[in-house]
C-alpha cells in the first residue's frame, strides 16, 4: 500500500481511525510510529499490532520485523504524515472554520482571551485553544500542551463544526510548529506578538526558534492575512517571507495601527488609537505597555477582519482579566499584589517596568526558574528581577528532576545586587514576601500564574500562588 492509497481510504472512512499511541488503538487500523524528541514510537510497533493495528507508517530509520498480514508504509517524515492524514481523516475541518493562529514569545494567552471577548461581543460562536485550557460551547478541557497534537486538533475542529462554532482562536507554540502539529490547518489569519529568548533548551539557538515561529507565516495561504508587531525586529523578516496580506501595529515605529498619548494608572490605561487617519480614545482595564501591544494586536486583527470600531472599543474596554496574567489579588492592607506567568527575562522586564510606572513605594518580586528548561535565561532573569525590584525573593518554580539549589545557583550567577533572599520552599517564600510588604508597595509573584500545581522529580503536587497569597493576606487581616 502507498501513502496516497491510504489517504483515499481514510477520506472515504473505509479505514476506521489513526493513532500514534500503541496502547490506545481501540479498533483504529493505522499506527503512525512518530519519532519524537525523547521517544521513538517504532519501538512499540509490535504492541500496536497486538492491539489491532493493520497498517504501520514508519520512517526509514525504523528497524521492523515484518509480518505477512500487516501493511507497512515508509515515509520521510512521520510527523508530517500524521498531521496530513489526521486532517484527511476528519475531512479537513479547518477549511470550514475561521482559525486564528497566535504566536510569539509573550502575550499569546492574553491576545487569545481578548479575541474571544471581541468575538463574543459580536455574538459569534468561538473556541479557544491555549496554555490555560481548551474551551468551546461551555466545554472546558484541561490543556496538557499549549498546542495539542494533530489528531486531537483535527478531532476538536470536527467537533466544533458539528456544534456550529465559527471562529477558533489558538495559541501556536514554537514546539508545535517545529513538530508539524499544525500542518494541514487552513489558517484564516495569524498574529505575531514578539520574539525574545525562550525554549533554547529545545531550539538550541534564537535563529532556530525564529525559524520555527516563521513556519506559521511562511505556510499561510495568500488568501489569509497576518498581523505583525512593527516594533519587533523579527517582523521585517516575517513580512518578507509571507504570501498573506499584512497589517501592522506598534507604538514606536510607524504602523497601520498605533497607540498615542498613553497614560498608566493602577486601575486602567488610557491611550489614543490612531488608524488610517482616524483617532479613537480607549480606556482599558489592563495595565502595562506589554498589554498596550496585546490590545493593539487584537484591534489590528479586528479592523482587518472588518469589525466595527464601536464594537471593538466596547469589547476591549469591558475586558478585565486573564487568569494569572498581572492578576490582581484583593488585599485588605495598603499594598497591591499581582500574580503573573512571566517566566522569561523579557516578560519580567515588561511587567516590572510597567508596574514601576505606577510609582509604588517599592516593588517586591518573588520568582524562580523551571527545571529541565532553558538554563541560559536563568542568570538573565536573576539580573532583571534584582535590578528592577527593590527586594527579590528567589524560590522554586517547577524544579522537575533538577535540584532546586542548583537552579538557584544558575540564577545567582547573573545577580549583581544584594537585595535578595533565597527561600526554596515556595509557600514559605510567599509568606515571607507578604510579611515584608508595606504601605504603597507592589508585590509580584512571578512564574506560575494560572498554574495550580508544582512539578518535582517524583511527584506533582497541588500548588497555587493565588491560593497561597490569599491565605497569607487572610492571616494578616
Amino acid at each position: 500500500m502507498r501513502i496516497e492509497e491510504l489517504a483515499r481510504l481514510l477520506k472515504k472512512r473505509t479505514i476506521k481511525g489513526i493513532s500514534d499511541n500503541s496502547r490506545a488503538m481501540q479498533g483504529k487500523a493505522v499506527f503512525v510510529a512518530v519519532k519524537g524528541v525523547k521517544i521513538d514510537a517504532s519501538k512499540f510497533i509490535g504492541e500496536a499490532i497486538d492491539n489491532g493495528a493493520k497498517i504501520i507508517i514508519h520512517d526509514s530509520s525504523a528497524k521492523i520485523k515484518r509480518l505477512d498480514n500487516i501493511s507497512y508504509i515508509k515515509v520521510k517524515d512521520t510527523r508530517k504524515a500524521l498531521a496530513e492524514l489526521s486532517a484527511i481523516f476528519y475531512n479537513k475541518p479547518s477549511s470550514k472554520l475561521k482559525i486564528i493562529g497566535v504566536t510569539g514569545t509573550n502575550g499569546k494567552t492574553t491576545v487569545t482571551y481578548l479575541l474571544e471577548a471581541l468575538l463574543n461581543e459580536a455574538k459569534l460562536s468561538t473556541a479557544v485553544l491555549g496554555t490555560i485550557n481548551y474551551r468551546f460551547n461551555r466545554k472546558v478541557i484541561p490543556a496538557k500542551n499549549t498546542t495539542p497534537g494533530p489528531l486531537q486538533l483535527q478531532s476538536m475542529f470536527a467537533q466544533m463544526l458539528k456544534e456550529k462554532v465559527k471562529y477558533a482562536v489558538m495559541e501556536v507554540s514554537s514546539h508545535a510548529l517545529d513538530q508539524e502539529r499544525v500542518l494541514g490547518i487552513d489558517f484564516h489569519s495569524a498574529i505575531f506578538t514578539n520574539l525574545t529568548q525562550d525554549h533554547l533548551d529545545y531550539h538550541k539557538s534564537i535563529k532556530n526558534y525564529f525559524l520555527a515561529k516563521a513556519k506559521l507565516f511562511k505556510n499561510i495561504s495568500h488568501k489569509s492575512f497576518v498581523v505583525l508587531n512593527n516594533d519587533d525586529k523579527y517582523s521585517k523578516m516575517l513580512y518578507k517571507l509571507t504570501r498573506a496580506r499584512v497589517i501592522t501595529y506598534g507604538v514606536k515605529n510607524c504602523s497601520d495601527i498605533m497607540a498615542r498619548d498613553i497614560k498608566f494608572n493602577v486601575n486602567y490605561t488610557d491611550f489614543k488609537l490612531c488608524y488610517f487617519k482616524n483617532n479613537v480614545n480607549f480606556r482599558i482595564r489592563l495595565i502595562g505597555m506589554h498589554n498596550i501591544y496585546n490590545v493593539l494586536a487584537v484591534i489590528a486583527w479586528a479592523i482587518k477582519a472588518g469589525f466595527d470600531i464601536g464594537l471593538i472599543k466596547r469589547a476591549l474596554e469591558r475586558f478585565s482579566l486573564v487568569p494569572g496574567r498581572l492578576e490582581r489579588i484583593d488585599s485588605p492592607k495598603s499594598f497591591s499584589v499581582f500574580v503573573d506567568y512571566a517566566h522569561t527575562d523579557d516578560a519580567l522586564k515588561n511587567i516590572l517596568t510597567s508596574l514601576r510606572q505606577l510609582s509604588p513605594n517599592r516593588i517586591l518580586t518573588l520568582f524562580g526558574c523551571g527545571g529541565e528548561r532553558d538554563k541560559t535565561k536563568r542568570p538573565k532573569m536573576g539580573r532583571v528581577v534584582t535590578e528592577l525590584s527593590d527586594i527579590a525573593v528567589i524560590t522554586s518554580d517547577n524544579p522537575r528532576s533538577e535540584r532546586p539549589l542548583d537552579i538557584v545557583k544558575n540564577i545567582l550567577s547573573g545577580v549583581r545586587k544584594k537585595n535578595y533572599c533565597v527561600i526554596l520552599h515556595r509557600a514559605d517564600a510567599i509568606k515571607k514576601i507578604i510579611n515584608l510588604a508595606q504601605k504603597g508597595d507592589i508585590v509580584v509573584l512571578a512564574g506560575k500564574g494560572h498554574e495550580d500545581y508544582q512539578i518535582f522529580k517524583d511527584k506533582t503536587i497541588h500548588f497555587s500562588d493565588r491560593e497561597e497569597v490569599k491565605k497569607c493576606l487572610k492571616f494578616l487581616n
